[in-house]
């Protein structure tokens, strides 16, 4: 089975936030051996060059016209500092459509305000930030409730993670997408998180 990981590029874009998760579904070094290879695809709203909040020059892969979003593939809002203006509505649409349809959405940072924003997180267990920021900031926000002070959270396809947390992200999205097995999973995890070589040694599950 061929899967696409879609990660939206956008000026100011937080690059640091989805550079473990990139890489480990660039590489699959860590993959089971029954999973196929998946394919990162980088998607901007047009395909002109984007600056990363690291300034780094990005041409994305494809544009939203291109873009032909399966039911086995995941769409990644990494954070940035524009996610508030109007013009990641277009990219909205296709999160509401990705919602519907249950396909695997991954936000963290400022994605997630555009979320609350939009009325997407509203009856979905969820995390960002900070709950008080986020009410702030978002005056359509009623998702209060369903609120949960985590690093991460996973509800069914849809994730959520606060700014600080690339490594919680990224292993809420591997265990969602089920690329690696879950104790070579929790040593990779374990291994950035501690800084203990034994964890390195148990990655090599297959």
């Amino acid at each position: 089975m061929n899967r696409t990981v879609f990660v939206y590029v956008f000026d100011t874009m937080a690059d640091w936030e989805i550079g473990f998760l990139t890489a480990e579904l660039n590489s699959g070094r860590y993959f089971r051996k029954d999973v196929s290879p998946i394919k990162v695809v980088t998607l901007g709203v047009e395909k002109n060059y984007i600056t990363t909040m690291g300034g780094l020059r990005i041409l994305p892969d494809i544009d939203l016209k291109e873009c032909n979003i399966k039911e086995t593939d995941a769409l990644i809002l990494p954070g940035g500092e524009t996610w508030m203006e109007t013009n990641h509505q277009l990219i909205i649409s296709l999160v509401k459509q990705c919602i519907e349809k249950n396909i695997i959405v991954a936000a963290i940072c400022g994605a997630t305000m555009a979320l609350a924003q939009n009325g997407l997180l509203d009856s979905r267990s969820h995390t960002s930030n900070d709950l008080g920021y986020l009410k702030m900031m978002c005056p359509n926000y009623t998702g209060e409730n369903h609120y949960i002070q985590q690093s991460a959270i996973t509800d069914g396809k849809l994730i959520t993670a606060t700014g600080i947390a690339p490594l919680e992200f990224t292993l809420h999205v591997l265990k969602t997408l089920d690329v690696i097995l879950p104790e070579a999973l929790d040593a990779w995890y374990n291994l950035y998180i501690t800084h203990e070589q034994k964890y390195l040694y148990k990655l090599n599950i297959s």
